[in-house]
């Protein structure tokens, strides 16, 4: 059985090749993180999760960047994890990756997120599309969350994002079958927001990271802030919580700059709009 410090010293060895996840561009605050490890359909092993940390934390913190798109390029998004890193390791093993740490930077990124899928994207990757809070498919994009047919469950949030996403019952259907799930199929079900042609889903993508790259962004900030926080309030909290960052909204330069704008009838001029 390979030991934490055989997994410790692969990666290690793994830090000195180049970047399998990189800031692809960034333009008029529309930044786009690109996945690019062909040669395993873009699995996630530890260093493909520890640079899409590292990307999503320096971005959080940019202030010229106002919404990020994710892509796995033109053929695939992520096939899943790297079956090879854990196809022999003990559960003490697993406890020790700590991989929750790469996946808290972009579950808590405050910016816009939407993820440009085309391909597959199956375990990981339908999790790691769920982390986003929009997603363009590809029209022959398929979703999947297989782990059952490898004696596994999903463990980065498959469970929990996918029965919010589609309800119950189709989340079962996933779960329990490792079936795969179409693009047109999973705009029915509520797992995407839109379809679009398999040559037009990066563009779309950006299309749309621009439109909302143009409006407020501490607005944008608590939509997203008080959608993932109150999902899991009772309704009374969760309306408390809506009513609470709406009225703190009406504090900002931007919220007087729009509805000046709306009266007078001219394009709003927000502050920080590149």
């Amino acid at each position: 059985m390979a030991s934490n410090d055989n997994y410790k010293r692969l990666h290690m060895s793994e830090e000195q090749q180049s970047p399998e996840v990189s800031l692809a561009s960034l333009e008029k605050g529309v930044a786009v993180i690109r996945i690019d490890r062909p040669e395993a359909r873009n699995a996630l092993n530890t260093q493909v999760r520890r640079q899409l940390a590292k990307q999503f934390t320096a971005l959080t913190q940019r202030d010229d960047v106002r919404t990020i798109v994710l892509t796995g390029g033109e053929t695939v998004f992520v096939a899943g994890a790297d079956v090879r890193e854990f196809a022999t390791a003990s559960t003490l093993d697993m406890y020790q990756r700590h991989n929750e740490q790469f996946w808290e930077p972009i579950a808590r990124c405050p910016k816009p997120v939407i993820a440009a899928v085309n391909g597959f994207a199956l375990g990981g990757g339908c999790e790691l599309a769920m982390h986003c809070d929009i997603i363009v498919a590809g029209e022959s994009a398929c979703f999947g969350q297989p782990e059952v047919k490898l004696g596994l469950m999903p463990g980065a949030g498959g469970t929990q994002r996918l029965v919010r996403a589609v309800g119950k019952f189709q989340a079962m259907r996933m779960l329990m079958t490792g079936c795969m799930v179409k693009a047109p199929e999973a705009l029915r079900i509520g797992l995407v927001s839109e379809v679009v042609a398999d040559d037009q889903t990066l563009e779309r993508a950006k299309t749309l990271a621009l439109e909302i790259a143009g409006f407020p962004a501490l607005a944008l900030e608590q939509i997203k802030e008080v959608v993932l926080s109150g999902a899991d309030l009772p309704l009374e909290n969760a309306l408390l919580l809506e009513r609470k960052a709406f009225q703190l909204l009406f504090d900002t330069p931007d919220q007087k700059e729009g509805a000046a704008a709306f009266i007078e009838k001219r394009k709003p001029r927000y502050q920080g709009v590149n």
